[in-house]
């Protein structure tokens, strides 16, 4: 938690960036953010935004990027290898819409003009981040 506590103090007035949170207490530590920024926090829920039509669930992501813009609040993934998983060698269609999907999802959150926190309990099973700071939790 004292990096956790250290990623808040330097976050100044304005945060910005990806917070990669693994481990247990996950929602715990977004709300515990959130609340020490004095921001909203919008909780992405997975089964809104993911869709089975080819270009929805980039579309259904950018409404909640702008809404979160909008509002100046932290988005969380919770449980993200769900929509961050590994991209893969391509062997079929499926795969390379996948891939296009992830790619889409971190040159969004890169351009976000906000904190994003993503969190999962299995962080092998996620694509990495460049720009993410980690946080390994309990």
């Amino acid at each position: 938690m004292k990096e956790l506590r250290g990623f808040v103090e330097s976050a100044g007035a304005k945060p910005a960036g990806a917070l990669f949170l693994s481990g247990g207490s996950a929602k715990a530590a977004a709300g515990a953010v959130a609340h020490e920024l004095g921001r909203g926090l919008f909780r992405v829920d997975l089964s809104a935004v993911v869709s089975k039509y080819i270009g929805e669930t980039e579309k259904n992501l950018e409404r909640v990027f702008e809404a979160a813009e909008g509002q100046g609040a932290i988005l969380f993934f919770d449980e993200a290898d769900a929509l961050f998983g590994k991209r893969t060698d391509v062997k079929d269609g499926h795969d390379r819409y996948a891939n296009i999907e992830i790619n889409y999802l971190l040159q969004r959150m890169e351009r976000h003009a906000g904190l994003v926190i993503v969190a999962t309990n299995a962080p092998v099973r996620v694509e990495s981040c460049r720009f993410c700071r980690h946080v390994a939790l309990g």
